[in-house]
């Protein structure tokens, strides 16, 4: 019966290490394909808050990072210059609605040179389905109404949902998620409105380690 313990340990630890090792395996194998349609994606999000008849560089490469607590987080995020013939024209900026009724809610934005808001999109986010997942362009507009919008001194006050005195609407059974992304994309402009020249200043960098 030890033996036959024995054997059966054996096998299982045999097995355990194959497994492994296929894992190890299948992972080596695929990463640059994965790498390939993470950059896709991030192509496509990028030339959707960032129109194409502003850029003819490469946006995905021309990255550099911020840091700051108007993103929402303390971590440095990605932030994509938009040129023209080398003259900057728009960039898209990610930052964090940290107050999301799940959680945290990822966005990135596109801001044209005047400050006007180009698109916004969310790129990740745990809130409720059939609720405040009405934040994704796949399940309603509503993120739409961001575009050609402003943020400045005169129009603080109307950068909040209808709730709370300002424009933008709520939605049915869900205020806090649509509340925070408005104030989010508000603090959003409000910093890159405030940095924009320390922001088209710095080194491309985002290919670099910075944990």
């Amino acid at each position: 019966m030890l033996n036959a313990i024995k054997k059966n340990g054996l096998t299982l630890a045999l097995f355990a290490c194959a497994t492994t090792g296929l894992v190890a395996i299948t992972q080596y194998l695929t990463q640059d394909e994965i790498k390939r349609q993470e950059q896709a994606q991030l192509l496509s999000i990028l030339n959707q808050v960032i129109p194409h008849s502003l850029h003819d560089n490469a946006l995905v490469a021309a990255c550099t990072l911020t840091r700051s607590p108007e993103l929402g987080t303390q971590k440095p995020m990605p932030v994509y210059i938009a040129t023209q013939n080398g003259v900057p024209t728009a960039l898209a900026i990610e930052s964090i609605a940290p107050d999301g009724y799940n959680g945290n809610i990822k966005l990135i934005t596109g801001i044209a040179e005047d400050g006007t808001i180009l698109g916004t999109r969310v790129l990740t986010h745990q809130e409720t389905p059939g609720l405040g997942d009405k934040i994704e362009l796949r399940v309603s507009d509503w993120i739409l109404k961001f575009s050609g919008k402003q943020v400045d001194d005169n129009n603080l006050a109307l950068w909040a949902v209808r709730k709370d005195g300002g424009e933008f609407d709520q939605f049915t059974g869900a205020t806090i998620t649509p509340r925070a992304i408005v104030n989010a994309v508000k603090r959003t402009t409000q910093y890159v409105n405030a940095h924009r020249a320390t922001l088209l200043a710095q080194p491309y960098n985002c290919g670099e380690d910075h944990e």
